[in-house]
């Protein structure tokens, strides 16, 4: 059987950064027609944010080659792991794109309350207070599984301990917004996997 990344033109490294690539693109292209920013988080929780994700994107991309247990094979090169993982990249993308789709001009790239902010509690966020993270963190998922290494699952771990850790000051700041209404949204629905955690 051929593997995808021998009848590719550029690979499958390549395709998935061309992946990646289009999706920041289409990702923030739209918030340009954002709400403007009542409330903002700090500038340190934000460059505390961003150092966390930047260390596991690097990590992800594998972009490292004198380090050897970085470069440790979890997950076997074979056919099987590609479709997989693809499979977890696109769906990633996909429900991803839905939560922001709902959240329309609500979204923002840091923690945030919009002048006429509004509480969304329905499509992704009916099964999930944080969709996006979940999307992000099942196409960095699919991306790891492709590529087979040790480095893009600890890129994993930390993304989700970024996101974990945003999600913590978004959570502070709807309550504060929302009071009871967002009480018992978050009493009914989980924060990043939906009826686990």
């Amino acid at each position: 059987m051929l593997r995808f990344e021998k009848i590719s033109g550029i690979g499958v490294r390549g395709l998935v950064g061309v992946s990646w690539s289009l999706f920041s693109l289409l990702w923030l292209a739209p918030g340009i027609f954002a709400k403007s920013a009542r409330k903002r988080q700090t500038r340190g929780a934000r460059f505390l944010q961003i150092a966390i994700t930047a260390i596991a994107y690097w990590l992800i991309s594998g972009q490292f080659h004198s380090w050897p247990l970085l470069r440790l094979r979890l997950i076997p090169d074979a056919a099987w792991a590609d479709v997989c993982g693809w499979a977890l990249l696109a769906a990633g993308f996909a429900f991803a794109f839905w939560a922001r789709a709902c959240l329309g001009g609500n979204w923002s790239s840091d923690v945030t309350i919009k002048k006429d902010h509004t509480l969304i509690l329905t499509g992704p966020y009916r099964f999930t207070r944080h969709p996006i993270y979940l999307g992000f963190l099942l196409a960095i998922l699919g991306t790891a599984v492709i590529f087979g290494r040790l480095s893009g699952f600890l890129g994993l771990l930390l993304a989700a301990v970024a996101w974990k850790i945003k999600s913590l000051q978004e959570e502070r700041f709807m309550l504060e917004e929302f009071g009871a209404g967002y009480r018992e949204y978050r009493s009914r629905v989980k924060g990043i996997l939906p009826f686990i955690w």
